[in-house]
């Protein structure tokens, strides 16, 4: 009786035991067992059941007190259905099973090895042990277990592949294993094969194209996903990735209409919404792009990232107030990210907010030093948020504030001292510190004797008025290749500045032949606009100016230039305000363009017009004596004659303080001329005699 009592038992708890485990039970191919081994037979039967009923209880008790319990028993009535039934792989598999999701590693390891002991062609095994070793990827030591345990789970899909051609997760996971290992060809020659057997393969399609672009075959991707995503139930993601396909090819229109259709075809996906919005972005296409972004935060108000994005279109737009509206919105969700940091100080920095800008970017360094050894990680961004503030310093002309800033960068790494050293030598030439700025260029060339650091120094050279020297120096990077295009640009600007114009002209051109993009050759026709300007040659400086406005209509340094030389020859002076307003508008607190600005007034008599960007002009560029010459011109026009010669003075103090490139002997005699003219004029205002002028 006690036999069929069992028997009984194990017929109640059948309904309980997971689907198809009996299924995979071996048959006896013996002769009927005797009374004993029937005994046998169904007491393992009776505890495998009951192991399946607590693994079942296990899995559905994620948060119960009870689980440990359960997974204990599960594994105790395994072991007891094992000993009476050795011969089992069915009872073997299921306790390997359950060791591993009890965590219990190594007893599921060694379980599922003694199983490929008697059965090294058991699947379920290699499946289980494959399993295992992937999901101990994440915890192994990177430089000791990781390597060892993805070659064990390597060598376990390779095997169930083998064994098993039609088991397509076996094919992706071995795909990823190789990618792991950085064995690309590999990986690259299953997904392949997989295709092949199954020609469309959702998976293995988005994989193999992942793994181009990763490599930046994007041709090949695109050559890849074209003819899969044409029907109209293709995938979501393949369109999206043919989309990505197309943006690493720069075929943006077609990238954009991929995005929209994976859009439509999955509106509540955001990733998909998110490229759309930054292919119409990298297209020009603001206002479309904004109204993206502005669906993903209507969607997530918690979506930082879009609500970064925005502020950076309002930007671009001048749209400042907006784009400040949006940075905080972004900041208030990511306080700490130094990508949010660095454009909210970007939007106060166009919106003239200097002090605004310094204080959060100085906050942020503050916050990135902290106490202690500073990580890998706050030391890179650490040097951007430097690079940035110290940059922010110069234009503010706070010099020695920005040196201090670049030798704090210096120490942080060889990588940011490097880039220091960069920044250190345009400080101390800007604060017009030519032998420091020198100096400092002769440490860079001996750290790094790089062709950036010495055509840097050969322009230094030339500020001394050295241009011999520095055009040697250049010439000895020249090695008749398409990289000699910037050589050449750095000679021509070599001799421009010490007004050998007709050698400017002919490295300017040699430039501009080997330059092949358009804005390659917007650069070199730039040159040649303002060589020619110098060289009193108008109508060729005109010419150039409008090639490059002819190839982007927004360059404001053209835009400026061109306008600056209408005013200064006192012709067509409506034109040259419009070019000016132009180029202000893409860079609105501009020293030199609102000068001009205000240049072209005076020029047309509205010296009231004229006043207002000149002051400005000289805030922002206060060591630039023509600016502050000019805003004297006006104070005079306008009677105020006291002012007038305070800005003369002062523009007269910063010629003698100018490089010997930068000093022009008429312009210094002029400015003589009206404070001499001036003191004799203030003298008789006051009844004074005249005094002798100043030698």
């Amino acid at each position: 009786m006690k036999t069929v009592c069992q028997m009984w038992r194990v017929v109640l708890l059948v309904a309980l035991v997971p689907a198809g485990a009996f299924a995979q039970a071996p048959a006896d191919p013996a002769p009927k067992p005797g009374a004993a081994q029937e005994a046998d037979r169904g007491d393992s039967y009776y505890h495998f059941t009951m192991g399946a009923l607590y693994e079942q209880l296990y899995e559905q008790s994620y948060e119960s007190p009870m689980r440990s319990s359960y997974s204990r028993q599960a594994i105790d009535h395994y072991k007891k259905a094992y000993a009476l039934d050795a011969r089992s792989d069915v009872i073997g598999e299921r306790l390997a099973e359950m060791y591993a999701k009890s965590q219990r590693i190594r007893d599921a390891v060694l379980e599922a090895q003694e199983i490929l002991k008697r059965d090294p062609e058991n699947v379920a095994a290699r499946r289980l042990l494959g399993r295992i070793y992937v999901r101990t990827l994440g915890e192994a030591d990177p430089q000791r277990g990781q390597p060892e345990t993805l070659a064990l789970a390597i060598e376990q899909y390779q095997e169930i592949v083998r064994l098993d051609p039609e088991d397509t997760e076996a094919y992706l996971w071995l795909a990823r294993l190789y990618g792991m290992q950085n064995r690309h060809d590999d990986a690259e020659k299953i997904l392949r094969s997989l295709l092949a057997a199954q020609p469309g393969h959702p998976q293995g399609l988005r994989f193999l194209a992942q793994l181009l672009l990763d490599a930046g075959r994007g041709r090949e991707a695109v050559a890849l996903l074209e003819k899969e995503t044409e029907s109209e139930d293709a995938g979501a993601h393949l369109v999206a990735l043919l989309g990505e396909a197309y943006a690493q090819v720069n075929t943006l229109d077609r990238a954009e209409q991929a995005y929209r259709r994976a859009t439509q075809l999955e509106p509540s996906e955001p990733a998909y919404r998110q490229r759309l919005a930054r292919t119409l972005s990298d297209r020009g296409k603001t206002d479309e792009a904004i109204e993206q972004y502005r669906k993903l935060v209507d969607a997530n108000p918690r979506d930082a990232e879009s609500y970064l994005r925005l502020a950076q279109e309002y930007r671009k737009q001048g749209k400042l107030d907006e784009a400040e509206q949006s940075v905080v919105q972004a900041r208030q969700l990511s306080p700490g990210s130094l990508e949010v940091i660095y454009n909210e100080a970007l939007i106060y920095e166009s919106q003239g907010r200097f002090d605004d800008a310094v204080r959060v970017l100085s906050g942020a360094a503050s916050s990135l030093r902290g106490r202690g050894t500073v990580s890998e990680s706050r030391r890179r961004s650490l040097g951007i948020v430097y690079n940035q503030l110290g940059r922010l310093y110069r234009e503010m002309e706070n010099f020695s504030a920005a040196i201090a800033v670049y030798e704090e960068m210096r120490a942080l790494g060889p990588e940011e001292a490097s880039q220091a050293r960069s920044m250190l030598i345009e400080s101390y030439r800007a604060d017009g510190q030519l032998d420091r700025a020198i100096a400092e260029s002769e440490r860079a060339l001996a750290a790094e004797p790089d062709r950036g650091n010495k055509m840097v120094h050969a322009m230094l050279l030339a500020e001394r008025g050295e241009a011999d020297q520095a055009a040697e120096l250049l010439r000895g990077l020249l090695e008749n290749s398409a990289g000699d295009r910037e050589v050449h640009l750095t000679i021509a600007q070599v001799y421009e500045r010490t007004r050998r114009y007709a050698e400017a002209e002919t490295a300017a051109r040699r430039a501009e032949q080997l330059s092949t993009e358009p804005a390659a050759k917007e650069v070199a026709w730039f040159l040649l606009g303002a060589i020619y300007e110098r060289w009193h040659k108008y109508g060729q400086a005109e010419q150039h100016f409008q090639k490059v406005l002819e190839v982007n209509s927004r360059n404001s340094g053209a835009l400026n230039y061109y306008g600056y030389m209408l005013a200064e020859r006192g012709i067509r002076l409506e034109e040259a305000v419009t070019f000016i307003q132009r180029a202000l508008v893409e860079e609105p607190h501009n020293g030199a363009y609102l000068d001009s600005l205000g240049w072209a007034y005076y020029k047309l008599g509205r010296l009231t017009e004229a006043e207002e960007p000149l002051r400005r002009a000289v805030e922002r560029s206060s060591h630039d004596p023509t600016i502050r010459e000019h805003l004297g011109d006006v104070y005079a026009k306008l009677g105020r004659h006291q002012e007038a010669h305070q800005q003369w003075d002062k523009a007269l103090a910063e010629w003698k303080r100018s490089s010997p490139a930068e000093f022009e002997a008429d312009k210094v005699a002029a400015v003589e001329k009206k404070l001499r003219d001036s003191k004799s004029r203030l003298a008789q205002q006051k009844g004074t005699p005249e005094s002798k002028p100043e030698r």
